[in-house]
């Protein structure tokens, strides 16, 4: 299997597992909000900052989904990356707010770690592309 058939299975993978775990926060935060890893869940109105973060990942989702159609594969694999600090950023608040480190290292962190390396993934495969025409490309021994 080609580099590029796996990086457009990781990535297509990524759309829509984020696009359904946004929209599960949208749709039942409560159901859904447990899972994420905090140990308690949020006192008067906070409900409301889990559907924040179930539109933020849909949003998250639909960035690498245009991408990924309209096949721009190295802004995918930037974007990728730089889509990763958001997982990053979620398991250092669960572990900032003494939630299960668990979750935030084996949810947030591999997930994070699996979007950046895909991303990296990406960035290889488009790396002859991006370069100028008539320079040669390094390539790994």
């Amino acid at each position: 299997m080609s580099l590029k058939k796996i990086n457009t299975a990781l990535a297509t993978a990524f759309v829509l597992f984020i696009l359904w775990f946004g929209t599960e926060f949208i749709l039942s935060p409560a159901t859904t909000a447990p899972g994420f890893g905090l140990p308690a869940w949020p006192s008067g109105d906070g409900g409301g900052f889990l559907v924040v973060k179930g539109i933020r990942d849909v949003v998250l989702a639909l960035v690498l989904g245009v991408l990924l159609v309209t096949g721009h594969r190295r802004a995918l694999g930037s974007v990728l990356l730089v889509e990763a600090l958001a997982a990053y950023g979620d398991m250092a608040t669960v572990l900032a707010h003494h939630g299960s480190a668990a979750t935030a290292l084996g949810v947030h962190g591999l997930t994070a770690t699996l979007m950046a390396s895909t991303g990296l993934l990406m960035l290889r495969e488009t790396r002859r592309a991006a370069a100028a025409p008539g320079t040669t490309v390094p390539q790994p021994a």
